[in-house]
């Protein structure tokens, strides 16, 4: 039976360390009132900003993406994408509508998708749908993406960063830059953690689906940002994408926030203050 979502592990030996270093919600007691708040503000931001709702970019039911535009009319420079996380098993786009709305003031345009959520899909699948994501973008509008995320959503943000766009018929740097929030990189650890009974990854599964372990053949900007009050697993994950991609000659950057958790962090993007959202709009902007 997969873990319960919001069950506590306790500590034990290795393999049960390893389990609560991945256990997000027992390391943050107070994660059931910042995701209702999630819910809330998205469903507000929503209400505010209307955009362009549930757009399909692909064949499966939950293929669809919201638009939210900015004040500006930024209609040439590239889209800001925000993939969301929940181990790649839970939540979709509308628990995150929000955070597009510093983004939006700013006079970017920011596109927040869902994905078919495992176990129903392989998580190669869901690399795969996000693929088609930014390829149904590129053709629809021509611009470049930035792309961003949190927690499983800065791992798919990293996959589209390292993904050869020219095999599949896209401009080889359709992706401008990348920046990821408490990102999973290598996800062989996860196969010790009962996460796995719901992402069924085997050896070969984990290293494939790893993009700590692609070649990237675009030398883009890809920073990797992690809350300081996280685990030692997530900040080792963060600052190991960041250290292997400037070993590539990219200009790949890693920060820790202080004050923040794995939840706090999540939905940065919706405070204009924030340095990560001050981030982003430099690399958008730069």
């Amino acid at each position: 039976m997969a873990l319960p979502r919001s069950d506590s592990c306790e500590e034990g030996d290795g393999l049960m360390d390893l389990v609560a270093e991945y256990n997000n919600r027992a390391l943050v007691p107070g994660h059931g009132e910042i995701i209702s708040r999630w819910h809330r503000d998205a469903a507000a931001y929503r209400a505010f900003a209307g955009g362009e709702l549930d757009v399909p970019y692909g064949a499966r039911p939950r293929n669809r993406l919201d638009i939210f535009p900015g004040g500006g009319g930024a209609g040439d420079g590239a889209l800001v994408v925000f993939i969301h996380g929940g181990y790649w098993r839970s939540f979709d786009k509308s628990v995150f509508s929000h955070v597009a709305g510093p983004a939006n003031a700013a006079g970017l345009d920011v596109v927040v998708p869902s994905y078919t959520l495992c176990p129903e899909v392989t998580l190669a699948d869901i690399i795969d749908e996000i693929r088609q994501c930014c390829l149904f973008l590129y053709k629809r509008y021509g611009r470049r993406l930035v792309l961003t995320g949190h927690s499983a959503g800065g791992h798919l943000a990293a996959a589209m960063a390292a993904t050869d766009w020219g095999l599949l018929g896209a401009p080889q740097d359709l992706i401008k830059a990348g920046l990821s929030i408490s990102g999973i990189f290598d996800l062989r650890p996860l196969m010790a953690t009962p996460y796995n009974d719901d992402l069924r990854l085997s050896a070969v599964d984990a290293v494939a689906g790893s993009p700590l372990f692609w070649p990237v053949p675009n030398r883009i900007v890809f920073d990797s940002w992690v809350g300081d009050e996280e685990s030692f697993e997530f900040q080792r994950q963060a600052r190991s994408i960041a250290a292997a991609w400037t070993g590539l000659g990219l200009d790949s950057r890693y920060e820790a926030v202080p004050g923040e958790n794995h939840f706090s962090i999540g939905d940065a993007f919706s405070r204009p203050n924030h340095p990560i959202t001050r981030r982003l709009l430099e690399i958008v902007r730069g």
